[in-house]
């Protein structure tokens, strides 16, 4: 039976998180540690809940401060033990029982490589209703990548090949964890599996950090807060600032264009070209061209 470690941050979390652990204890095929970073929590309760599951010795946590979701889940990845296996979970969602296994049955065939799986979720409501929501079909390229942020990282998986090379380098500038470690496996040539089959219901709620389906308004917002942080070029030469070594020359190509563009309007209307930057949503990939052409990428 693999085993797979869980990293759950958690941040005033009272709300679901019951269900969400439970779900990961009744997880069938697989063992599982459960490591929880608190992340510094204000409720009182969050820390509470992790105690008792702590003391009935179903998960270890620690209290840490408030670094927000993205380098809290980094830091759990610093500090989580050896496995073969690495799972991210939200304190809001609920696991299916096969979850766990159908990742490492379709991740053990990569054995001694970088790999990593992740799947579509089936969004609900905060009863666990499902409710409609966006369809996934990534080409699962390292140039879309760079352009289209869709991964959800309460679906991945990866082995611990994957997780030693995330591990080398540690970002100052993370837009979200799912998205960089995404993009760090497709540099370096990981195995990407992607199951369009969901296996969590994936929570929406009020809460939410980041959430799907939650309407135009808020996707519009996401959008122009990309923009005003050229969140794309920071990841882009931060990828180049700690994991060019790892990374073939095709992979070095694309992510220099990229990050080269902003240097001349000549290169980033090569850019706007450049099929490797292509991805599955057009209208991303629209927007995408228009802030190159703008050189707010």
């Amino acid at each position: 039976m693999q085993h797979v470690n869980v990293l759950l941050s958690t941040y005033n979390g009272k709300r679901y998180m019951r269900e969400l652990i439970d779900s990961i204890i009744a997880q069938e095929g697989v063992s599982t540690d459960i490591l929880a970073r608190d992340d510094g929590s204000t409720d009182g309760d969050t820390q509470r809940i992790l105690d008792d599951y702590q003391q009935r010795g179903l998960l270890t946590w620690y209290q840490g401060e408030n670094l927000r979701p993205a380098h809290s889940f980094m830091q759990l990845l610093a500090d989580a033990h050896e496995a073969p296996f690495y799972a991210f979970a939200d304190e809001d969602d609920y696991w299916q029982p096969d979850k766990l296994a159908t990742a490492v049955k379709a991740l053990e065939p990569y054995t001694g490589q970088p790999a990593l799986y992740f799947s579509r979720t089936q969004l609900t409501d905060e009863n666990l209703n499902p409710i409609s929501g966006p369809v996934i079909n990534p080409l699962l390229t390292f140039g879309e990548s760079l352009v289209y942020k869709f991964i959800p990282g309460c679906t991945m998986v990866f082995n611990k090949e994957l997780r030693d090379i995330v591990n080398t380098f540690r970002a100052d500038f993370v837009p979200m964890h799912d998205i960089w470690i995404y993009s760090i496996a497709l540099a370096v040539k990981a195995k990407v599996v992607f199951d369009p089959q969901p296996h969590i219901l994936y929570r929406q709620h009020g809460d939410n950090t980041i959430g799907q389906g939650q309407g135009q308004m808020h996707e519009w917002h996401r959008r122009l807060k990309r923009l005003n942080s050229h969140e794309r070029y920071r990841q882009a030469c931060e990828l180049l600032r700690g994991y060019a070594p790892f990374m073939g020359s095709d992979e070095l190509d694309t992510l220099s264009t990229f990050v080269n563009a902003r240097q001349s309007l000549a290169a980033r209307l090569r850019l706007i070209g450049d099929k490797r930057f292509v991805c599955a949503d057009s209208r991303t990939y629209r927007l995408f061209q228009l802030a190159v052409l703008l050189n707010i990428y």
